[in-house]
């Protein structure tokens, strides 16, 4: 199908470049779709696509050799993925998977090497994001070395809630629990106490923040 120009200017990537240059540069882009559940990448195997997402949402994520998941993060539209592997030339970092049907734009190794000698801009771009990713992935590293899983789970709840004006995937107890590093039980056990102390209401799938103020003070924020 024939990339959308307007949906790749949204790309951070590609900020700052000219209507023609982004035309050029279009000529290097494919189009992907997956459907729910199906696997886009996996962990650990050769890597030679960077894709950005322009529907729906990606999980990232690892699985340990005891088969536990670890959710890294949440592709939604504008943002990317696997980037760090395309540019070292290993394997991927983890498994992207799709939730719901998902649109993705990806561009190749070398393309993208043809990308950046032509506009350097890109370079500067893609080093942004890479640090904000970076970020991120500190940010995780300190909820599961210096927060409780309660902390952790409230932290969970905030960054879910939304204005409507961004994506954000329905989350399972599981979900919750590969985000948090733990067991589905202690998540459990952490939304219960939650409820108890009045930050949140359990009203059967759904989760009700009754005191934002409050489950930012649990979450440590």
């Amino acid at each position: 199908m024939v990339v959308d120009t307007e949906l790749l200017k949204k790309a951070p990537h590609f900020s700052g470049l000219s209507p023609d240059e982004i035309e050029s540069i279009k000529e290097h882009v494919f189009e992907r779709t997956a459907q729910d559940g199906d696997l886009i990448s996996l962990e650990g195997e050769p890597a030679d696509t960077m894709y950005f997402v322009v529907k729906g949402i990606v999980k990232v994520y690892r699985t340990s050799p005891g088969g536990r998941d670890q959710i890294l993060y949440f592709v939604r539209p504008g943002d990317s993925f696997n980037e760090v592997s395309v540019l070292d030339g290993g394997p991927n970092l983890g498994n992207a998977q799709a939730i719901g049907k998902v649109v993705l734009y990806g561009i190749t190794s070398r393309d993208l090497e043809v990308i950046i000698s032509s506009y350097p801009k890109v370079a500067m771009n893609l080093s942004r994001t890479l640090a904000r990713q970076i970020r991120r992935l500190a940010s995780l590293v300190e909820d599961l070395s210096f927060r409780n899983v309660m902390s952790r789970v409230a932290k969970i709840l905030l960054e879910q809630t939304t204005d409507g004006s961004e994506a954000k995937p329905r989350l399972t107890q599981q979900d919750m629990a590969s985000l948090a590093g733990t067991a589905r039980e202690m998540v459990g056990r952490s939304l219960k106490s939650l409820e108890e102390e009045g930050a949140i209401r359990m009203e059967r799938h759904r989760i009700i923040i009754r005191d934002q103020g409050l489950l930012s003070e649990i979450a440590g924020r």
